[in-house]
Formats: C-alpha cells, structure tokens, sequence
C-alpha cells in the first residue's frame, strides 16, 4: 500500500508542474474564459465541435460565442487538474489507511487533499468571476502550494533513510526566509499577469525611459477587490496603475535574485552536507535562467513561448527552493 501511495504522490508532482505551466498558457492565450461555464464547457463535458453543438452553444451563451481553440486550451487544462485530484485523493485515502505504519506521513497528505479541493473552488471562481486577478493569482499560488506539498512528500520519501550526522541549523532559518521571499515575488507575478502588466514597461533597465516613472499609480494597482460582475478579460487599469504593478514585480525580482543568489552561494560554500550544496546549485541555475527569461519577456515583447517558459521556469525555482529548505531541515534533525 505505501509503494502505491508513493507512486501517486510522485505522479502528484509531476502533473501538478504540468498544470501550473498548462495554467499559464491558458493566462497567455487569453483563454481563461474559453469555457464560460464550470465544470463543462457550453454545457458539455468537451468542447462543441459539429455546427449543430456550435450553434446551440452560441445560442445558450451569447455573449461568449465558441472559440475553439480557447476552449480546448481551457479544457485541457481542467482534464489535467481532475487527474491531479483524483491521484492526490487516492494517495491521501491510502496513506490514512496506511496510518499504522510509522513511516506513513499521514497530516500532509490529507492537507494537500484539502488544498486540491479548495484549488478546486479558485477554478470555478475564475471563471464564475470573471478572471478576478485576486481570485487568478490566488488559483496561481494555489497551484504552486499543491506542487510544493507533493514535491515536498516526495523529498520525505527519497531522504527517508538519512542519517543526520551534520547539523548546520544556520541554514534553516534563512532559507525558509528565501522561499517566503520567492512565493512573495510569485505572488507578485500572478498579480501582473491577470492584470495585463507585463508589458507596461517596456524598456530595459528603465521603465517609460526612466528609473522612477513620472506617470506610475501603486495605489490603484494594488486595489485587490472591485466588487463582483467586472469583466477583468484583457484588464481594466489605467496605464499608470499598470507601469505601478509591472515596476514592483521588476523591484521584487532584482531583490529576489540578491537574496536567493548569496543564500544559494552560502549554503554552498559553508555547508559540509552534499545534498545541500547540491540543492543550492539547483537555486543558482534556477535562479540565472528565471532572470534571463524575465529580461526576455520584456525585451521581445512578451512572445507567449518565453513568458510561459518564464512561470514554469518560476515553478521550478520554487520546487529548487523546497528542495534546500528540506535538504536543510533534513540534515538539521537529531
């Protein structure tokens, strides 16, 4: 029972990478409202496809009519969450089944089925809400908790018979303050895409041909909540909340890298432990082609191949950052 309950939870990790990037695509397309309706797509549970099924969908739907293609993008989306929460609620019921067994974590997996159906609730909102960026950028964050919650199980597992010899608790603390940095700037991100920022400065180091723009609003940028019935597809903010938005993203990113590059490059000299200095260097390659990738978006004018690479780029510093934050615990426990 624990063999299958690990083999989920790895497949739990993997699909949930895939989902996180296949749910940055759907942002990019501007497919988030391909389906206008949830959990179906135009009342179905795939896509309308012959003229008959085109024309009722049309028909029960307006003001949406059929955009195949964002459709698709949509649904296959939903198709690879449902398979992530079915596997994830598989290994939660085998692990509580399992829970006689002192080497079966328990707590964690039944959280994370928590987190999934609550991830489940943000999906419908999206779209019964009609791409609120709160709502967006919290089904972001949530889709980062589940890959960190899994990935995290499945380190549990891979470093299970480890024999903690070396204690370098002044790793610990300081690369759990790195993670909350890292989900900070995400955050940061998933609050510039739903709002259509990333472009807002479109020149590179400056921002409107200027290190502090003249023309910037952080405070209606950062107004979380405008009340329920706006349509937020393709934004509603002014250009000045917008270069506000895109310019803390672009301050929170140079911080980011500081803070995670002389964490990474820390640990990395200091620490005696070969998994840690191995996780490290994950974080600094991580970290050097996130930054790329960032300067990039901007510089090419945001092609959809290099801003989806840049938030599954992003996704995978995360799980570099977990990574060394559970290589740090690990070798910290006696």
């Amino acid at each position: 029972m624990y063999n299958w309950y690990i083999r989920l939870i790895g497949l739990a990790a993997v699909l949930a990478l895939v989902v996180v990037i296949l749910g940055a695509w759907v942002r990019l397309t501007d497919a988030g409202l391909g389906c206008p309706d949830w959990p179906g797509c135009y009342g179905s549970l795939i896509v309308p496809n012959d003229a008959t099924e085109v024309a009722d969908a049309n028909a029960a739907f307006p003001e949406r009519p059929v955009e195949a293609e964002k459709a698709w993008h949509e649904m296959i989306h939903r198709f690879a969450a449902t398979t992530l929460g079915l596997s994830i609620l598989i290994a939660a019921f085998l692990a509580w089944r399992n829970r006689d067994d002192p080497d079966q974590p328990v707590k964690m997996p039944i959280a994370l089925l928590g987190v999934v159906i609550f991830q489940g609730l943000l999906g419908m909102w999206t779209v019964t809400l009609l791409l609120k960026p709160l709502i967006v950028m919290g089904h972001l964050l949530g889709g980062l908790t589940t890959l960190g919650m899994a990935f995290w199980l499945t380190l549990e597992y891979l470093r299970r018979a480890t024999v903690a010899r070396i204690r370098p608790r002044q790793i610990v603390t300081p690369a759990l303050v790195g993670l909350i940095v890292l989900v900070l700037q995400i955050a940061l991100g998933g609050w510039t895409s739903p709002n259509y920022a990333a472009l807002a400065c479109p020149d590179l180091p400056t921002c409107q041909g200027s290190w502090w723009p003249e023309d910037i609003d952080f405070a209606e940028g950062f107004v979380m909540w405008r009340g329920l019935g706006v349509n937020y597809e393709f934004g509603v903010l002014e250009a000045p909340a917008r270069v506000g938005i895109h310019y803390t993203h672009r301050l929170g990113a140079l911080v980011a890298f500081l803070l995670l590059g002389f964490l990474s490059l820390s640990a990395i000299r200091n620490s005696a432990s070969t998994a840690i200095v191995r996780s490290g260097h994950f974080v600094i390659v991580a970290l050097i082609t996130q930054l790329l990738l960032g300067i990039s978006v901007v510089w090419f004018g945001l092609p959809l191949f290099l801003a989806a690479a840049h938030n599954g780029i992003a996704a995978l510093l995360l799980l570099a950052m977990i990574n060394l934050n559970h290589a740090a615990a690990t070798y910290a426990r006696s």
